[in-house]
């Protein structure tokens, strides 16, 4: 009876273990999948491609589960995968080298953008002429403010 109890708990710890193990294997998996393109074509993230029938899913997901399964660096995981299906499996560039220019460009060609837009914009606000007021005669303003007076008094 007491091999029984000793058993139970044994295997009840086992699953209790296991499950845990599994969900973070998974949850790593999708998250280095994210990390990846599918190669079918269609310029979506690995865990994202929903194509039925797709010829690259399968497999790539396979091969990404085998490779978690068995612990290994996701940086080697991703080198392994851009190794056999090149730089195009990434769905970010690296930071180093010519990926290090794809990361840099969006903010230097906007930092840029707004710098010249600043200086146009200077330019044309100073060159802006500022149009004289027409000068009035005095006759002008007198007779203006007469029919002013007639009005107010009707």
């Amino acid at each position: 009876m007491k091999l029984k109890y000793s058993s139970a708990l044994v295997l009840i710890l086992f699953l209790a273990l296991g499950i845990p193990a599994g969900a973070q294997q998974a949850d790593r998996a999708k998250s280095l999948g994210r990390r990846m393109l599918c190669m079918c074509g269609c310029n979506q993230v690995l865990t994202d491609c929903n194509h039925v029938g797709c010829p690259s899913l399968s497999a790539m997901t396979k091969e990404l589960d085998e490779r978690v399964a068995r612990n290994e660096p996701d940086d080697l995981t991703l080198q392994a995968f851009v190794q056999e299906y090149g730089q195009a499996v990434l769905a970010a560039p690296e930071a180093k080298g010519f990926g290090l220019a794809a990361w840099i460009m969006p903010g230097a060609v906007s930092f840029v953008g707004l710098i010249l837009l600043w200086f146009i914009v200077d330019r044309w606000r100073k060159r802006a002429v500022v149009a004289p007021a027409a000068k009035v005669s005095p006759e002008l303003l007198a007779r203006a403010q007469r029919d002013a007076d007639r009005e107010g008094d009707l």
